[in-house]
């Protein structure tokens, strides 16, 4: 019974004056009065819970509905990155396609250049062997002398020329992508071929930089099953990537920030290990922070900023390795990084 109700039940207890009846109805009275009070003190017990709980409650609604915003706004930002890398990227298949238009154009006159180099070639020897059987003399000599160096002149054009056929072949053969047969493919002469180049490509480009290319391709490596069109793309997007990785290290004068001087360098290594085919393409740049290691080959993940790349090199680098049945490997420290490529021929 609340206190103050059992002071007054001990009052009237004891006044002498009250019967025993007047007692009794008191007493009832009181004990009614102290039910009700026990009933209230129970509802305000409980709406204080009920206030505190919906305090919390609130307090945890308002962390997630702020937790939602920010989420919103993220994943906002994410899409206009996301669009503004689809736009690039639609203008880099456009660039694609009008590279392969180019080197359809290119490809007539080098032929031509080629054509006409081999054919004034054999009627040189023609001419040489014809001036051999008359008799010598001082202009004979003299005209020999001429003819032989326009000879080398032309062995030089048609060097030049087949070299120059064979770029543009291979601009052709990375723009068309493949058909989805792989076939027999001598891996070291593809290697080679599309290293050299995404470094002439490198070095055309605006941000043109000195980079010493070291093959180290392994002969016993011979053909390997590859959709050549394909694996073209994945040594052209790996070695653009160890240029810009490697560009981003130098400072004006192409020196480090040191003051030291800076000498990029890529190494290509081929090897048969284990039954496998190894690839590795190695460059001495800044490396790959930890943080960002295993999210380089995740579409649409780029370190470079605005449009200046789509976050997608590495990752269709990674979908052809796969599509070739084999994987990819990302090793890095300060100072190096090295792509080990793994096929199962």
């Amino acid at each position: 019974m609340n206190e103050h109700l059992l002071h007054i039940l001990n009052t009237l207890q004891e006044n002498p004056d009250l019967s025993a009846d007047q007692k009794e109805s008191a007493l009832k009275a009181l004990k009614a009065a102290d039910k009700e009070l026990q009933i209230l003190s129970f509802k305000l017990d409980r709406t204080e819970k009920v206030k505190r709980t919906t305090a919390i409650l609130l307090e945890e609604t308002i962390e997630e509905l702020e937790q939602k915003r920010k989420a919103v706004e993220e994943a906002l930002t994410e899409l206009k990155a996301t669009q503004a890398q689809l736009v690039q990227q639609e203008k880099l298949a456009s660039l694609g396609q009008l590279t392969a238009g180019i080197a359809h154009e290119i490809k007539n006159p080098l032929n031509f250049v080629n054509n006409f180099s081999d054919v004034s070639l054999e009627m040189i020897d023609e001419a040489l062997e014809e001036l051999a059987k008359t008799s010598q003399d001082e202009h004979t000599e003299e005209t020999i002398a001429i003819l032989g160096d326009i000879k080398a002149n032309l062995a030089k054009i048609h060097e030049h020329g087949s070299r120059a056929d064979s770029i543009v072949k291979s601009m052709l053969m990375h723009s068309r992508g493949g058909d989805g047969k792989p076939e027999p493919t001598p891996l070291n002469p593809i290697i080679k071929e599309y290293v050299n180049l995404a470094f002439h490509g490198m070095r055309a480009g605006k941000e043109a930089i000195n980079v010493d290319i070291d093959l180290q391709l392994d002969e016993s490596v011979g053909e390997v099953p590859l959709i050549a069109e394909d694996f073209s793309r994945v040594i052209l997007n790996l070695c653009n990537n160890a240029f810009d990785a490697m560009r981003s290290k130098l400072t004006g004068g192409g020196r480090l920030e040191t003051g030291e001087r800076y000498y990029p360098k890529l190494t290509i290594r081929t090897k048969s290990e284990n039954g496998q085919i190894l690839i590795e393409i190695e460059d001495n740049g800044p490396g790959i922070p930890n943080e960002i290691k295993d999210k380089i080959l995740q579409p649409f993940f780029t370190t470079k900023k605005g449009t200046q790349g789509t976050g997608l090199g590495l990752s269709i680098t990674n979908d052809i390795i796969k599509a070739h049945g084999g994987s990819v490997d990302v090793h890095s420290q300060p100072g190096q990084t090295v792509f080990i490529i793994k096929l199962h021929p």
